[in-house]
């Protein structure tokens, strides 16, 4: 019996924690047990050990990073013991698709000793855009979630749950073939891997961007200079009280123009028992 309902994510601009904390909260009502949230979207988090147990249900969200998990987080992820916890992972994508993500944050949680009992993919705020998937997850996403949630509580009170991983056929493949590779109008690769966000003057030096990197990697002393890599997750330019941070790299732009051209229309969660 589900005795805690445990919520784990990645979440640089804050549409990931929406869903899980809200799947969270619903299960938690409906078990009537204690909650919890480990947040390991800074890296002082990912410092530290997490381990369950059979008596926790964990909620394990990342966001969709060129189709897969975001691989600075694969050697974090298999330090996390499942320890034969039931667990539902979680990703968000910016409304173009998940590709292989959900499959492989699925058998990376399996791996770890979880027994995966539902899965779901939700659609978020593009990282690069505030077009793409403007504003989800909206009212009618949480709708879908908190459905979902009552969903996986009745299917964990009327079945029988195996004691060793069976992995949910949830679309994509793992383990994968590569990551989703943009092209530009004549089909050449757009590598926008070394691209990083430029700080206008408009920057007050309030060191907001600082605290918020996932990666550590803007400098206090001068916030327009990086000490480390740039996963292009847009927290420093979603969160940035004064615009001050953004993108001028050509072939950054042309990707983020093309994906917002092509992928009008909207998409919707894919979710599985």
């Amino acid at each position: 019996m589900v005795k805690r309902v445990v919520g784990m994510y990645f979440s640089p601009t804050g549409t990931t924690e929406k869903i899980v904390q809200e799947l969270v909260e619903i299960l938690a009502i409906k078990f009537g047990c204690e909650k919890a949230y480990v947040d390991f979207t800074l890296p002082g988090i990912r410092e530290t050990a997490q381990s369950f147990g059979k008596e926790d249900l964990v909620v394990f969200g990342t966001p969709v990073y060129a189709g897969r998990v975001p691989n600075v987080l694969l050697k974090y992820i298999h330090t996390v013991q499942g320890g034969g916890a039931l667990a539902v992972p979680v990703v968000l994508f910016g409304n173009r698709n998940y590709d292989d993500a959900l499959a492989e944050l699925q058998a990376l949680l399996a791996e770890d000793g979880f027994l995966p009992v539902a899965a779901g993919a939700f659609v978020g705020e593009h990282s690069f855009s505030e077009i793409l998937g403007a504003g989800r997850p909206d009212n009618a996403d949480m709708e879908v979630a908190d459905k979902f949630a009552d969903d996986i509580h009745m299917k964990l009170i009327s079945e029988d749950i195996p004691e060793t991983a069976r992995l949910l056929e949830v679309g994509g493949e793992y383990p994968s073939k590569g990551y989703y590779q943009p092209r530009d109008r004549k089909g050449n690769p757009v590598d926008i891997r070394k691209v990083k966000p430029k700080t206008s003057d408009n920057c007050t030096d309030c060191k907001l961007c600082v605290e918020v990197c996932p990666m550590g990697s803007i400098s206090f002393d001068d916030v327009r200079e990086f000490t480390g890599i740039c996963i292009k997750c847009g927290s420093c330019i979603k969160k940035c009280p004064e615009g001050a941070k953004y993108y001028d790299a050509e072939s950054y732009l042309y990707h983020q123009h093309e994906l917002e051209e092509e992928y009008t229309r909207r998409a919707e969660p894919s979710l599985f028992l």
